[in-house]
């Protein structure tokens, strides 16, 4: 299963990507991935075609490995026995930060809340279940990135997600336009998970 779009449709989706002011207090946002810091503006979609339909999903209901044996950057303990790892949140030349990890159910039932993890915006909550509720913000920029998406309102991110299995571990991904190049560190949030502060690289 592919986590990543082409490097053509991550590009043609650049020009929805918009960054909106937060509040300087983001240390104490909590782990819902909207609150209200400041204006709360939402991506506009871009004039390419359509590329949610080649979206990753993924439905929790097998037995998956782990992505990834990394070290992981941020370690989020949600509900329910949840464990998000991230393992990498890289910038790439077209002028994105794609935030990679995995997701684990530790717990000891099946995890059927992985539609919270796609937040509360209309159009994205059609498509069904996703990791696009997730942010990141520039505390020193006062700056909100949200996961890019098409004009049919799909997201560059995991999508189909629907349940996770009691000890079943699940790739994801999500991808969002890059703040300025001196910015290495940002607050990632997700629906259910705490925030966490992750380092930048590339």
């Amino acid at each position: 299963m592919s986590i990543r779009y082409t490097a053509r449709a991550r590009g043609a989706l650049a020009a929805g990507a918009v960054a909106v002011s937060v509040s300087l207090l983001v240390a104490g946002c909590g782990g819902g991935g909207g609150g209200d810091e400041g204006d709360d503006a939402r991506p506009a979609g871009s004039q390419s075609a359509s590329v949610g339909g080649n979206a990753p999903k993924g439905d929790g209901g097998s037995d998956q490995e782990p992505v990834s044996e990394i070290e992981p950057i941020a370690e989020l303990r949600g509900e329910m026995g949840m464990v998000l790892s991230l393992t990498e949140a890289k910038r790439d030349s077209g002028g994105f930060v794609t935030v990679s990890g995995q997701v684990e159910n530790t717990g000891d039932r099946i995890y059927t809340r992985a539609n919270k993890w796609r937040g509360d915006e209309t159009d994205v909550i059609k498509h069904g279940s996703s990791t696009a509720g997730a942010t990141l913000i520039d505390p020193g920029g006062k700056k909100r990135y949200y996961v890019l998406r098409d004009t049919d309102g799909r997201c560059l991110c995991t999508m189909g997600l629907g349940t996770v299995k009691a000890g079943a571990t699940v790739p994801v991904f999500m991808q969002f336009p890059a703040p300025p190049e001196e910015v290495d560190e940002v607050q990632f949030q997700m629906p259910t998970f705490p925030p966490a502060t992750i380092k930048i690289t590339g």
